[in-house]
C-alpha cells in the first residue's frame, strides 16, 4: 500500500457515499461557474475604468459603471453563500454516512478482528479519516473545479487580448506540472506514514487511559513515557519530512509566479510605451498574472490534499472491505435477516439441545487442530462445566457453541439443526453471558440491566435483580438503581458488576447461559450472593461454566477437562474422581490449597 500512486479506482469507491447528495454537488458546481465568471470579469472592469475614466480624466457615465459593478459583486456574494451552504451539506452528510457505514460494518465483524486490531486504529478510521474524506469531497473537489475553470477562463481572455503576453504567462504551467508530478509520490508516501503513526498514538492514548490502574500498580510510568516518546518522535520526524517537502514545493511555485509577473511587467510596459496596447490591457494582464498563480497554487495544494486523502480512503475502504470470519449464507439472511435488520418474526424458539458431531477445529491463525473428531451431545437443560489450567483452551468449546468460531470440519447442531442454517444473531440473542470481569456501560444501574431486554419495564428490571439477589447490593448504593455505574462500571466492585450482569442476563430470558466463574478476590458476602445467583440462573437452562474453583462444579451434569487445547477427560464429578486421572489431581491439589487458606485465615 505504501508505494501505490494516485488511483482513481480507489476514489470511485467513495461514489456510493457521494451519489445521494449529487444535487448539492451540482448546485455548488453551477454556482462556482458563476463565481468564475465574476472573478474573471473583475479585472476587465478595472481595465475599463482605467481606459474610460482615469486616462481621459472624466467621470461621464460612471454611475452606470458603478451600478453594473455593484450588481456583479452582489451576485458574487449570493453565489458564495449558497455554494458554501451546499458544500457544508455535502461534508456533513458524507461524513455521517461514512461513520455510520463503518460502525454498522464493525458490528458485523467477528470477535477475532477485535482481538487483533488495536482500538486506536479503529477509532482513527471512524473519526479522523472520515472527517478528512468528507472535507476533501465537499470542499477540495469543488475548489479544484473553480481553480481549473478560472485558469482556463483567464488564459482564454488573455489570448484574445494579446497572445504574446499570454504565452509568457503560459510558460509557467509546464514547470508547475513537472513540480507537482515530482512531489506527488513523495508526499503521498509520507502522508501515509503520518496517518499510520497517528493511529499508533491514538492507540497508545487509549491503552494508557484504560490500563492506568495496571500501569500505576506495576510502576510502568517511565516505560510508558519512553514508549510514547518513541512513537511521538517518529510522528515528529515524519511530519517534519512532509513539512520540508511542502516548504520546498510552495516557494518554487512562488518563484515561478514572481518571475513571470516580472516578464509580463517588462514586456507589457514596453508595449504600452510604444502604444501597441493600452494601459488598461496591461492592467488586466498584471492582475491576471498575479492573480492566476493563486488558483494554480491552490490546484497544487488541493492536489496534495487529494494525494493525502487517498491514504485516508485506502484505510477506510480496507476496514469496510474487511470480511468477517463468520458469515451467514444468503438464504439464511433472506429468512432470518442480519445483525442490523433482523427478521425476528421468523426466529424459532430454542430448547437448548447442543450437539458436537465429529468436530475438528483449528483457529484461523493456528497451525494445529485444537479439537479432532470431537463428538458430544448436550441435552437441553444440561449444565456443562469446563475446567483446566490457564491457557488450556477452555473458551474454545464455548466459542464454538456460541458460533464465534465455526468448526473446521464436522457440525454443531442446535435442537437437531446445523446452526449455520440459522442466523448468528438468532443464536447470540439466546445466549446469556456472565463474565468474570463483566463490562458495564456508562449510565445508571437500571439502564445497564435494561440492556438485557430494552422493552423491559422498571418493575421487570427490579424483579430480575431481586431474583438473583443483586438488589441486596444495589439498594446499598447511594442512589440505588439510579446510581451511575461510571465508564466500564469502574465505580463498582467486581462482585457488584457481576451481580448486575446476572440480573441483565436473566432479564434477557435466554435459553443458554455462559458463565465465567467468580474470582476469589471478592468478599465472602458477595461471593455467597453470586453462588446463589448462579444456582438460580442455571436452573432449567443449558449452560456452560468455565470453572476456576472446582468445588463449585461438583453438581455439574458434564465436566470437560482440558489440557493444552484438548479435551482429555469428560464425565460428572463422581466419575472423574473415581478415574483418579488429571481431574482428580487438579481437584485434590485445589482442595488442599483451600484447606490451607482456611487454616491460615
Amino acid at each position: 500500500m505504501e508505494n501505490k500512486s494516485f488511483s482513481f479506482s480507489i476514489w470511485k469507491k467513495m461514489l456510493p457515499f457521494f451519489r445521494p447528495y449529487y444535487h448539492y454537488f451540482f448546485t455548488t458546481i453551477s454556482l462556482n461557474v458563476l463565481l468564475v465568471a465574476v472573478d474573471v470579469l473583475v479585472p476587465l472592469f478595472q481595465s475599463y475604468a482605467i481606459d474610460h475614466f482615469i486616462v481621459p480624466g472624466t467621470l461621464e457615465e460612471i454611475h452606470i459603471f458603478a451600478l453594473t459593478y455593484a450588481v456583479v459583486i452582489i451576485m458574487q456574494g449570493i453565489s458564495v453563500f449558497f455554494s458554501v451552504r451546499a458544500a457544508i451539506h455535502i461534508e456533513m452528510h458524507v461524513g455521517k454516512d461514512l461513520k455510520r457505514a463503518q460502525f454498522v460494518h464493525l458490528q458485523k465483524l467477528s470477535f477475532s478482528y477485535y482481538n487483533t486490531t488495536p482500538v486506536g486504529y479503529i477509532h482513527a478510521r471512524v473519526m479522523s479519516d472520515t472527517s478528512k474524506i468528507a472535507s476533501v469531497l465537499a470542499w477540495g473537489l469543488v475548489d479544484m473545479f473553480w481553480a481549473f475553470v478560472y485558469v482556463i477562463g483567464v488564459f482564454a481572455i488573455m489570448f484574445v487580448l494579446n497572445w504574446r503576453l499570454a504565452m509568457i504567462v503560459l510558460l509557467i504551467v509546464p514547470f508547475i506540472a513537472v513540480l507537482t508530478v515530482f512531489f506527488q509520490k513523495k508526499m503521498l508516501l509520507w502522508n501515509r506514514k503520518v496517518r499510520e503513526i497517528n493511529s499508533q498514538i491514538t492507540g497508545a492514548y487509549n491503552e494508557g487511559i484504560t490500563g492506568v490502574e495496571t500501569s500505576k500498580t506495576l510502576n510502568m510510568e517511565e516505560l510508558n513515557d519512553q514508549s510514547f516518546r518513541d512513537v511521538t518522535s517518529r510522528m515528529k520526524e515524519s511530519s517534519m519530512t512532509l513539512a520540508k517537502l511542502t516548504a520546498i514545493y510552495m516557494p518554487l511555485i512562488l518563484f515561478c509566479s514572481s518571475t513571470v509577473t516580472a516578464f509580463v511587467l517588462a514586456r507589457g510596459g514596453y508595449l504600452v510605451q510604444n502604444q501597441l496596447i493600452v494601459l488598461g490591457t496591461l492592467s488586466v494582464f498584471l492582475s491576471y498574472a498575479v492573480g492566476i498563480f493563486e488558483p494554480i497554487q491552490q490546484l497544487a495544494r488541493l492536489m496534495s490534499d487529494l494525494i493525502s486523502c487517498q491514504a485516508n480512503i485506502e484505510r477506510v475502504v480496507h476496514l469496510l472491505e474487511q470480511e468477517p470470519n463468520i458469515i451467514d449464507r444468503p438464504e439464511v439472511i433472506e429468512r432470518y435477516g442480519d445483525a442490523i435488520h433482523p427478521k425476528k418474526e421468523n426466529w424459532e424458539s430454542i430448547k437448548g439441545e447442543i450437539e458436537f458431531r465429529d468436530v475438528t477445529f483449528r483457529y484461523p491463525d493456528g497451525k494445529e487442530n485444537v479439537l479432532e473428531h470431537f463428538s458430544l451431545k448436550i441435552p437441553a437443560g444440561t449444565n456443562v462445566a469446563i475446567v483446566g489450567e490457564t491457557g488450556a483452551g477452555k473458551s474454545t468449546i464455548v466459542n464454538l457453541a456460541g458460533r464465534f468460531f465455526e468448526p473446521t470440519k464436522g457440525q454443531i447442531l442446535i435442537d437437531g439443526k446445523d446452526y449455520r442454517e440459522r442466523s448468528q444473531l438468532w443464536l447470540h440473542s439466546q445466549i446469556g453471558y456472565v463474565l468474570q470481569n463483566p463490562h458495564l456501560f456508562s449510565g445508571t444501574i437500571r439502564e445497564n440491566i435494561r440492556y438485557g431486554r430494552l422493552s423491559a419495564t422498571d418493575e421487570e428490571i427490579e424483579a430480575a435483580a431481586e431474583s438473583v439477589w443483586a438488589d441486596k447490593v444495589i439498594n446499598k448504593l447511594e442512589f440505588g438503581y439510579d446510581t451511575n455505574a461510571g465508564e466500564g462500571g469502574n465505580r463498582l466492585s467486581t462482585g457488584e458488576k457481576q451481580l448486575i450482569s446476572f440480573a441483565r442476563a436473566i432479564l434477557a430470558k435466554p435459553a443458554i447461559f455462559v458463565l465465567d466463574e467468580a474470582t476469589s478476590s471478592i468478599d465472602t458476602w458477595t461471593e455467597q450472593l453470586i453462588q446463589k445467583a448462579t444456582e438460580k440462573l442455571l436452573k432449567g437452562h443449558t449452560s456452560f461454566m468455565i470453572a476456576h474453583r472446582l468445588s463449585t462444579i461438583r453438581n455439574a451434569d458434564i465436566i470437560l477437562v482440558m489440557k493444552e487445547g484438548r479435551i482429555i477427560e469428560q464425565g460428572n464429578h463422581k466419575e472423574l474422581i473415581q478415574k483418579k486421572g488429571y481431574y482428580y489431581k487438579l481437584y485434590s491439589k485445589q482442595f488442599e490449597e483451600e484447606r490451607m487458606m482456611e487454616v491460615l485465615g
